[in-house]
């Protein structure tokens, strides 16, 4: 039988200000920043709180807005909640814009859902996934390095990458950013998985593998591919497979000559000798999973959406090996994006260092409803859905119901109802009154039920 395991994505947003005028803005990071959160901080005199959908909002180091879902067990579900990340923080945009304009100014707040600003300054998406706790942690990661690195054929937002000798369209965003393979550093170093020990459950039993390297993604079935993926991949090394041994001689100069190559012919040079493309690599990767599922019969146990996620996984390589670019362009990101620069590019006959190249890319990363084209290209048919938008609405106050996460939300509800003080992390809920304080450790992610969290509720 597959273990169920917990994951959740964490996004970083870019934040900019624009005048309606036109004129330069004259507001900073920073205070764009505090604009952006002035609700959060009257309501929970912080810029770091959990929300009623078990997941935290907060802003992060350099003035980044970020949003870290709650655990799920649903790829669906985590889809869902990664989009109820973009409504709450354009809520909070939309209120933040209204109170301008109330009071006369001629700035706006934009939120961007991507990985790199103007300044070539980089900003994350991040994974996590539960693991159990095993003394060959770091060897079995070091395992799937080639693997992360060589999925961004499948899972590269695109990018348009600006030198002095002119400008040229990617595969990743972060590849250029990425300077490590394996470290407990996350911003340092910028590794493509962080090791620091912070599993957020029983010590004993759990670890949690973080992460970094991927790009944001504006396509849902990119977000829920590259979890299913990597969740194909974790179960073989639990349940002892050996992974394809494809190990880089070079990594960081890999995963930069893969993306600086959207013919996807590019080869990468192996440590014990010959050279590989990424695709040759990632299917190498795919079916040694297919069989491992299909010699366990795991298929039969799985679930439609990581059934067709699962089969994705080798029809996309078929068409990125043909070079059959239409047959994915509604569900990759890179794909979706290069059509829609390249339409542009043909009409307006330009190269890709024209300016207004760079505002098209902004808006596909914009998540505005109205100066962003997330919605218009997915009500066309550009983009495919994965969730609708009214399940992204409901996980906006809703948290998963099979995971610790439904045991996080009721209490926060209930707090915040109740006009109570309280303080939340991932593990531990505490309600603070005048004698002290109500503390329930939640240290196991897939209890939903907690008895002792009914009680707490009954005591708010």
């Amino acid at each position: 039988m597959i273990p169920k395991r917990v994951m959740g994505v964490e996004t970083e947003y870019g934040l900019t200000s624009a005048t309606t005028t036109g004129e330069p803005s004259q507001l900073t990071g920073e205070e764009s920043a505090q604009i952006l959160f002035r609700k959060v901080v009257e309501w929970g005199r912080s810029t770091n709180t959990f929300l009623s959908n078990g997941s935290r909002l907060y802003l992060d180091v350099g003035a980044h807005p970020e949003y870290a879902s709650a655990e799920c067990v649903s790829i669906t579900d985590l889809v869902a909640l990664d989009r109820a990340g973009d409504l709450i923080y354009q809520s909070m945009a939309d209120d933040a814009n209204a109170k301008l304009a109330e009071e006369g100014s001629i700035e706006r707040l934009h939120l961007i859902k991507n990985n790199v600003d103007s300044a070539g300054n980089s900003y994350g998406c991040h994974e996590n996934y539960l693991l159990r706790r095993r003394r060959d942690f770091r060897s079995r990661v070091d395992s799937l390095i080639p693997f992360f690195i060589t999925r961004q054929v499948l899972t590269g937002a695109g990018h348009i990458r600006r030198q002095p000798d002119g400008a040229t369209f990617e595969l990743s965003q972060r590849a250029d950013h990425m300077w490590d393979a394996i470290s407990s550093a996350s911003t340092r170093s910028r590794p493509i998985v962080n090791t620091r020990d912070e599993p957020h459950g029983d010590i004993e039993m759990y670890r949690r593998m973080h992460v970094i390297v991927g790009d944001t993604n504006m396509s849902q079935t990119v977000t829920a591919l590259k979890f299913a993926m990597t969740e194909m991949l974790l179960v073989m090394l639990e349940d002892g497979v050996i992974m394809p041994k494809q190990k880089l001689r070079d990594p960081m100069q890999a995963i930069r000559d893969i993306s600086h190559d959207i013919t996807l012919t590019a080869r990468v040079e192996l440590e014990d000798g010959g050279y590989r493309t990424a695709l040759e690599i990632q299917r190498e990767f795919a079916e040694a999973a297919h069989s491992h599922y299909e010699s366990l019969n795991y298929f039969t146990e799985l679930d439609e959406t990581r059934i067709s996620l699962a089969n994705l996984w080798l029809e996309a390589l078929d068409a990125l090996e043909q070079r059959n670019l239409d047959k994915v362009s509604t569900k990759l990101d890179w794909v979706a994006k290069l059509h829609l620069l390249d339409r542009y590019r043909t009409k307006a006959g330009t190269g890709w260092d024209d300016p207004r190249l760079a505002r098209l890319e902004l808006a596909y990363h914009d998540i505005s409803p109205t100066s962003g084209l997330f919605l218009t290209m997915t009500n066309q048919g550009l983009l495919d859905r994965l969730v609708s938008e009214e399940t992204a609405r409901h996980f906006v106050d809703h948290p998963p119901a099979t995971t610790r996460a439904a045991l996080r939300g009721k209490f926060v509800k209930a707090a915040t109802d109740a006009r109570r003080d309280f303080m939340v992390d991932w593990m531990n809920l505490r309600l603070l009154e005048a004698d002290g304080a109500r503390t329930v450790v939640l240290k196991d992610p897939f209890s939903a039920v907690d008895e002792r969290v009914d009680e707490l509720l009954e005591h708010v």
